[in-house]
């Protein structure tokens, strides 16, 4: 016998000939955030990874139930090809269950692929079954709504288990590119990053840090919003880009109403420039349309006309509280919330502009040294390589 725990993938098997390289991708995924525990070994096999769990079976878990492109899990066992082995796991795995989660009612599941096995499925739900029944007190056997249900699984071997847990989804991040991810402390971009990861995508987090007005605890926000998502995804290059001069060289030019948007424009010009330097496809932003002032459609339209990169826009139609039950569900909530302003909400105007004009925005920044700044903040610019563990190393200045 051997523990075990059963990797279910979903839309990966829908990739025909490229099946295997996002399988590939989900393994070593798989073998990355499993290292800390010890050394990791993975078989696939049609519809199921299967690893063997290195450590603490419910750490493994916990690690596993944040990597995307997984399904679901379970915690198993492997037997040998016998019936009576099987009976007395599926005896333990039933009370298992019982003592974690309660329950009177039971079902047995059987799926036999290797026909060879003396036993069809239904001769094994009725066997096990009965075995159940014999040995347990207080149980009955519903086969439409069970409070749980014990799985028997015939392949090569026999895998018995009776908890289901559910993985994120979508696919394994490295396989749908790379975007550069405008991340602030509050709420919405982490969120918005974590949506981008799940659908494959590598992010390059920029967080653009305004000091004196913004201080050590905001960009600490940041880091450790950024620690969340490499539980996700992996190791993140946040990129902190110096973006004082430019506030006050728009506070000094621009029209107060103009502000937000003008700020925006600036980020927009930045972020696309490391996309370029590191090679990424897009931007990403935590915006929803009507959120805030500028999150019109007009507004909208003024911050992408700087850019000719796709903008993602995870969030567009989501409300304020679909998009906290996100945060809370990932974990990213109670430090989006700690009382650390970034310089977005530092720098909002008293009555800033709802409808912009295109034209009018453009004509705003006509005396600013637009080329000048944006080079300047990215000379400024730090990566620092983040973990999930929070061993962060600065790289180097400039991207």
């Amino acid at each position: 016998m051997k523990d075990l725990i059963l990797v279910r993938f979903g839309e990966l098997g829908l990739k025909g000939k490229n099946r295997l390289y996002f399988q590939n991708i989900l393994l070593n995924r798989i073998r990355e955030v499993l290292t800390p525990l010890g050394v990791c070994r993975c078989r696939r096999t049609h519809g199921r990874i299967f690893v063997e769990v290195p450590g603490n079976l419910e750490e493994a878990l916990d690690r596993l139930q944040r990597v995307f492109g997984i399904v679901s899990l379970s915690p198993s066992r492997r037997l040998p090809l016998d019936l009576e082995v099987i009976k007395e796991e599926a005896l333990v795995q039933l009370c298992l269950a019982r003592d974690q989660d309660g329950g009177s009612s039971f079902k047995v599941e059987a799926r036999r692929s290797n026909k060879s096995f003396a036993y069809n499925s239904m001769e094994i739900n009725q066997l096990v079954g009965a075995h159940l029944l014999q040995n347990t007190r207080g149980f009955t056997v519903d086969v439409k709504n069970p409070d749980i249900r014990v799985v028997v699984e015939i392949r090569r071997e026999a895998y018995v288990y009776s908890r289901q847990l559910p993985g994120p989804g979508g696919l394994p991040v490295g396989t749908g590119g790379r975007a550069v991810l405008l991340l602030s402390g509050g709420i919405d971009s982490p969120v918005a990053g974590w949506m981008t990861m799940k659908r494959g995508v590598n992010i390059i987090p920029v967080y653009f840090h305004s000091p004196p007005f913004t201080g050590d605890r905001a960009q600490g926000k940041v880091l450790a919003l950024c620690r969340i998502l490499a539980g996700y995804g992996g190791k993140l290059p946040l990129h902190v880009v110096h973006f004082t001069e430019i506030q006050k060289a728009l506070r000094l030019h621009g029209p107060e109403e103009l502000g937000t948007i003008l700020m925006r424009r600036m980020m927009m010009r930045l972020a696309q420039e490391i996309a370029r330097r590191v090679g990424a496809q897009a931007l990403v932003t935590g915006e929803s349309i009507g959120q805030v002032a500028s999150q019109t459609l007009e507004g909208l339209r003024a911050t992408d006309a700087v850019v000719d990169l796709p903008v993602l826009r995870p969030l567009i139609g989501l409300d304020k509280v679909e998009i906290i039950e996100l945060a809370r569900k990932i974990d990213t909530y109670n430090t989006s919330i700690l009382p650390y302003d970034d310089c977005c909400t530092l720098f909002v105007p008293k009555r800033p502009a709802t409808r912009p004009r295109l034209q009018q925005v453009e004509a705003a920044e006509e005396g600013l040294p637009l080329r000048e700044l944006v080079e300047g903040a990215l000379e400024q610019t730090e990566i620092i390589k983040v973990t999930e563990m929070g061993k962060e190393e600065n790289n180097k200045t400039g991207p």
